[in-house]
């Protein structure tokens, strides 16, 4: 029997090749984000800066499309196959979609054939991403013991933050290192470039992970059909509860990291502080994700999700009152870095909270499905709608006024969500 390192460093070891390619997923979305208003200059030269810009995010919503297919087809393949073959071809995917993008000639060299191409590579990576939260999700809590679940789940959330972190400080260092027009020209195809770098490492690390869901040959594919629609019809009320949660999750994600653009668009900061910003605010959400995975496994799944949750709804509007009054270091570091710590906090017991909740056989199917509608339907169209809302407003506070509404149906679900921990279920009983 191993010993508990050994078990420690197998788990942390099968945790981060698990979570590498949500890392990929969310360095890549947010680094489009960062780099909206240079992509939008090279794919869609129109003549109003607002039309580029909407045309750019419209192509990253793009992706959200195919989503909720990816969610079917590879979160029932890893519950029916194996988690582990649906993480590698989410991943292989993944990698192919972002180097496209990468490499595509600007309109001005190839025209109308460089937005096309974009969008269909958009299309490809969302299908990817729709089958790859699901399954690596459902395996992360399948490795862990039922002592230290959320914790470790946890690093599904804080791999986001990591990889807005390390997209930050990418920006960052171009922005700082190269001349503008450089910067918008190629530095985006650069910040692309490294982020598929881990390509070949996610890969090999994932094709070595042990497989944790059993094998069953004597069933027929109509029959794991039929089941788990008869077991997802059993859980609706969780499965309602979840919609709502991760709608207001990913409005959230997705609003909190257009913060850059929005930083230098609408509260017209320079660039090095906007993407300053973000690193900060990444650093605070990736320590507050683990916090929060360390307390749901202390105090119970419900507790964090409801305090947290109504602490960030409280202090949303005020935070953006302030940054949008007084825009600077101050209030964007300590302001938003504040919101974004604690609004990280309930989001460990939730995904900890869904997992348990769920049998095993389908998992990652409904976890991956939810997840792929919820996030191409809110999350895909959370950057457009607030770009919508401050042009048509004239108001810098318009943001604020999608998060409150967004984290209200948060705050309700996570109210009403069951307790799932462990030790608090055995207590009860």
């Amino acid at each position: 029997m191993p010993s508990n390192n050994a078990r420690e460093f197998s788990v942390g070891r099968a945790a981060f090749a698990a979570t590498i390619g949500n890392m990929l997923e969310f360095y890549d979305f947010f680094t489009y984000s960062f780099f909206a208003i240079d992509i939008g200059r090279a794919f869609f030269p129109v003549q109003s800066a607002y039309g580029s810009l909407m045309l750019s995010l419209a192509t990253f919503g793009a992706g959200f499309v195919t989503r909720p297919l990816g969610g079917i087809v590879l979160g029932t393949y890893s519950d029916r196959v194996g988690r582990r073959p649906a993480m590698l071809l989410s991943f292989a995917l993944m990698g192919l979609a972002i180097l496209t993008v990468a490499l595509t000639p600007s309109y001005s060299g190839i025209g109308l054939a460089a937005p096309v191409i974009v969008i269909v590579a958009r299309m490809v990576q969302g299908f990817a991403l729709g089958g790859e939260v699901g399954p690596t999700t459902a395996y992360l809590m399948e490795i862990a013991s039922p002592e230290r679940r959320a914790l470790v789940v946890s690093w599904q959330p804080s791999s986001q933050g990591i990889a807005a972190g390390i997209g930050a400080l990418v920006g960052v260092i171009l922005s700082k290192t190269m001349a503008p027009g450089a910067l918008e020209a190629y530095g985006w195809r650069i910040a692309f470039l490294i982020g598929v770098l881990c390509l070949p490492i996610g890969l090999w690390m994932r094709s070595s992970l042990p497989e944790t869901v059993p094998q069953d040959g004597g069933r027929t594919a109509d029959a794991e059909h039929a089941g788990h629609l008869a077991l997802a019809r059993r859980h609706v009320r969780l499965i309602v509860l979840a919609v709502m949660i991760l709608a207001s999750g990913a409005i959230g994600t997705y609003v909190t990291h257009y913060m850059t653009t929005f930083a230098q668009s609408t509260l017209h900061v320079a660039a090095p502080l906007a993407f300053t910003v973000s690193v900060v605010s990444s650093g605070l959400s990736i320590a507050g994700t683990l916090l929060g995975g360390w307390l749901a496994d202390r105090f119970g799944r419900r507790p964090v999700m409801i305090w947290p949750r109504l602490a960030a709804l409280l202090l949303t509007y005020p935070t953006f009152l302030w940054m949008v009054h007084a825009p600077g270091p101050l209030s964007l570091l300590f302001g938003f870095g504040g919101l974004s710590l604690i609004g990280s906090l309930p989001f460990p017991a939730f995904y900890a909270a869904i997992t348990e909740g769920l049998p095993q056989e389908i998992r990652g199917g409904v976890f991956a499905t939810l997840y792929a509608v919820v996030i191409a339907s809110f999350g895909g169209t959370a950057q457009l709608v607030v770009t919508w809302l401050i042009h048509v407003s004239g108001d810098p506070l318009a943001p604020s006024w999608y998060l409150l509404l967004a984290g209200t149906v948060g705050f309700v679900a996570m109210a009403l969500m069951p307790e799932t921990a462990p030790a608090k279920v055995g207590r009860r009983r």
